[in-house]
């Protein structure tokens, strides 16, 4: 029963790759500059991203990279996550939730 529930969520998307820590710290180049490398903002007009969810993390960064967030910082954010593969983004979600 286990197998085939998590097969059901690989097929429809439910399922995320795990993501390192370790390998999001060397993906986090472009996200500083907002985010800072500690996750904390460098401006308040951005979000702090130190000790949210991985999941919640994950989810947002696939909905710009996806074309699924509009307004706020989706100008912004949109471009900067366009090239990021799902392995990234679980990398570099698992960085800023342990910060």
């Amino acid at each position: 029963m286990a197998a085939l529930l998590l097969g059901g969520m690989a097929v429809t998307g439910l399922a995320s790759a795990q993501g390192s820590a370790e390998a999001g710290a060397d993906k986090i180049a472009t996200c500083v500059a907002c985010h800072g490398e500690d996750g904390k903002a460098t401006a308040d007009i951005y979000p702090n991203l130190s000790g949210q969810s991985a999941t919640y993390l994950e989810s947002s960064l696939k909905a710009y990279r996806d074309g699924q967030r509009s307004g706020g910082m989706s100008a912004v954010m949109t471009p900067q996550a366009t090239n990021l593969s799902d392995q990234d983004i679980s990398d570099i979600a698992a960085y800023y939730s342990q910060q």
